[in-house]
């Protein structure tokens, strides 16, 4: 996967000090100055201590590094930047050309500030990672300054009750190695370096009022694996341009597919075609659930789901040396509650206490159990497995 690799992609400003103060406690002069004196003169009038006025805070003018000052501070009325826009094609294109259609579609401008908000976050989030991810770092220690830059720039450290649902993480920080292809994140004690020969998927989403940004790319150190991180990229590439109203998600596949497959790497003297993989797709992203009903294949199919307008997609493309398949395999790491499960009577009362923090914290943003952690959650394994066991893993489970 590739940098910009997927979706379309709140702070309030916060107000200067106004400099106005309570003038009650400047007077230190005494009290009966000013009444006539025991000689009938008048008294002098006190003269009042000038107070220097407050200087107005002002809001910083760019991003630290590493990130840290809220976008809403740099962006106070709300301009976020749009990010790269590719035109309509086709029949399509009066959407761009027709003066009523662009004033109906800016109609709906809180949608699009939320995503811009998010889409903002994460770049800037993701080009410091990408400027300081090095070998020798755990994976652990990387995934938390992701999670911990993304926090920062929303406004929401989601340690209060609510707080992550405001904004903050759409999903947790996939750092997969080498042949796993996606999902992975450290668990609490994970212990895993980053190698120098490793290649690593970084993936994370950020969300302001449930408005998820979905995006990803991969890093590699060594220069033998440049075709194949250009591959899956050109590939990406060629999928947001096909994207768009009425476009068909099986020939998105195929365009992928073609672009992907056009590329061969050679490593360690041995070439390798660069094969899509068949059975990982692309999806949409509804509000506060990050995999929606509908899917965009990476190669060639017969599916002839139109994309529609209100619909925001994850285009997402896997290049892979292998078959080009990929299996279930590992400890689950991520978590979600199924929106679309029923109610169930839950018997362990761990597993009952367990539900009612995702409730208040996550719904149904996928989380992982470091984020438990941070809410001072303990010995909440047995309620996990509780609550996959009485619901065979639909009312919460691996959500991927």
């Amino acid at each position: 996967m590739s940098d910009d690799a997927k979706a379309n992609g709140n702070g309030k400003p916060v107000p200067e000090a106004d400099g106005a103060g309570d003038d009650s406690d400047d007077d230190d002069g005494d009290e009966n100055v000013g009444a006539n004196g025991a000689d009938g003169a008048s008294g002098a009038a006190k003269k009042k201590k000038k107070r220097k006025p407050r200087k107005k805070k002002k809001n910083p003018s760019s991003q630290t590094e590493p990130p840290t000052v809220a976008l809403s501070k740099l962006f106070a009325n709300k301009s976020y930047p749009k990010g790269e826009e590719v035109e309509y094609v086709d029949e399509n294109r009066y959407r761009t050309t027709n003066e009523e259609k662009r004033h109906l579609d800016n109609l709906n401008s809180d949608f699009l500030t939320d995503y811009r908000e998010a889409a903002e976050i994460h770049r800037q989030v993701r080009q410091y990672a990408q400027k300081s991810i090095k070998p020798g770092q755990t994976l652990t220690e990387i995934a938390e300054g992701i999670e911990n830059g993304v926090r920062a720039l929303t406004g929401h450290d989601g340690l209060a009750e609510g707080d992550a649902m405001i904004g903050g993480m759409g999903f947790p920080c996939g750092l997969s190695l080498n042949h796993c292809a996606a999902h992975f994140t450290p668990n609490a004690g994970s212990k895993v370096v980053l190698q120098q020969e490793d290649v690593m998927k970084v993936d994370f989403g950020v969300h302001v009022n449930g408005r998820i940004v979905d995006s990803a790319f991969t890093m590699a150190f060594e220069p033998k694996y440049d075709n194949l991180l250009e591959a899956v990229k050109a590939a990406t590439n060629a999928g947001v341009r096909e994207a768009g109203i009425d476009a068909r998600v099986g020939d998105i596949g195929a365009v992928i597919q073609e672009t992907m497959e056009s590329y061969e790497v050679e490593i360690d003297g041995t070439t390798y075609p660069v094969k899509s993989i068949r059975n990982l797709t692309g999806h949409n992203i509804l509000p506060y659930s990050i995999h929606g009903t509908k899917s965009v294949p990476i190669v060639k199919s017969n599916d002839q789901t139109k994309m529609e307008e209100g619909d925001v997609f994850a285009i997402e493309t896997f290049g892979s040396t292998g078959n080009g398949h990929v299996r279930d395999e590992g400890e689950v790491s991520h978590y979600a509650k199924n929106a679309e499960a029923g109610h169930v009577d839950l018997r362990l009362s761990s597993a009952k206490s367990l539900l009612n923090v995702i409730n208040k914290n996550f719904g149904t943003l996928p989380f992982c159990r470091r984020y438990l952690d941070r809410l001072g959650q303990d010995k909440y394994l047995l309620g996990v497995s509780g609550l996959r066991e009485n619901i065979y893993g639909e009312y919460l489970g691996a959500d991927f």
